[in-house]
């Protein structure tokens, strides 16, 4: 095990949880307050998305990302800011014999370029990158991600001086992960975050996570989360594996069986588990010098 764990919090995501919770954040003031509430229970690292503060969907623009910054910065200098570069490379094709006719109010698709907008104009110290497509959920809904696509995005990341997390979703996301590797687009150390109990990526279990673990190369940085009642059993699996771990409510909404969880509940629930296992939390400093990066 590491000496010393980094949790990330995860605070909303995009997904469709508004009106399963009585408190999603979704505007950028409740995102940011969200944020600070995960870093004062002991996240090293806060993970971002942004929505539309009318409808609650979520959303890419720049300005809704600046104020999230902005507002995290006014009261903490140190904690990490991770923003998702996930947006942009959703499809839903058209449903029986009509696959063509795409679903445009749950399509969102743009180049690399226009996907990390935000990122290039705000040089977070991290930001994401999906390593492959996935059938995601069950309907006619697919994120796509292409090989020549991750490339220029990888590309355009390291160009902007900001360290990728590489979001494993399966296998072959990994095998193609560790190619970037391979072809110089990915500065060292590696950052891998293994995704797992995400409908129809790879299952959230140990035989799952051991074998991803199995597949790292051999200097990287990792880190791995469930979903749902699956997420704190995925804290435990990762730290024994020798793994950082991520909490928050893009991922579960619920502290214990009807109980609404918080980011700052689920954070201080995993700063527990983490130190019953005998592991320190690593501060937004010492998560720096394990990750490699330069505070900005």
């Amino acid at each position: 095990m590491n000496p010393k764990i980094i949790i990330t919090c995860a605070v909303t995501g995009a997904g469709d949880t508004v009106g399963k919770h009585p408190a999603i954040p979704v505007t950028p003031e409740q995102i940011a307050n969200a944020a600070l509430e995960a870093a004062s229970a002991g996240a090293a690292v806060v993970h971002c998305h942004v929505r539309d503060p009318k409808t609650g969907k979520g959303a890419r623009g720049v300005h809704l990302y600046r104020e999230v910054m902005e507002r995290i910065r006014a009261k903490n200098k140190d904690v990490i800011i991770n923003l998702t570069a996930g947006m942009g490379g959703d499809l839903e094709i058209g449903a029986g014999e009509t696959p063509r006719q795409f679903n445009e109010n749950n399509t969102d698709l743009v180049g690399p370029i226009e996907r990390l907008l935000h990122v290039a104009e705000l040089r977070p110290e991290l930001c994401t990158l999906d390593c492959g497509s996935l059938n995601f959920g069950d309907g006619n809904g697919i994120v796509v991600q292409t090989p020549m696509q991750l490339r220029e995005q990888a590309r355009l990341i390291q160009s902007y001086g900001v360290k990728p997390e590489m979001e494993i979703f399966d296998s072959g996301n990994l095998w193609f992960a560790k190619q970037l590797c391979t072809e110089g687009l990915i500065d060292d150390p590696p950052l891998f975050q293994l995704c797992l109990g995400i409908p129809w990526g790879a299952p959230g279990n140990t035989q799952t996570m051991a074998y991803q673990v199995g597949e790292l190369p051999k200097n990287a940085v990792w880190a791995a989360f469930g979903i749902g009642r699956n997420q704190f059993p995925m804290v435990a699996q990762a730290v024994i594996l020798g793994g950082h771990v991520r909490v928050g409510l893009e991922d579960n909404l619920w502290l214990e069986k009807g109980v609404y969880a918080s980011n700052g509940t689920l954070v201080e629930k995993a700063v527990k588990l983490i130190e019953l296992l005998g592991p320190k939390i690593a501060t937004p400093d010492e998560a720096r010098d394990i990750l490699k990066l330069k505070k900005k």
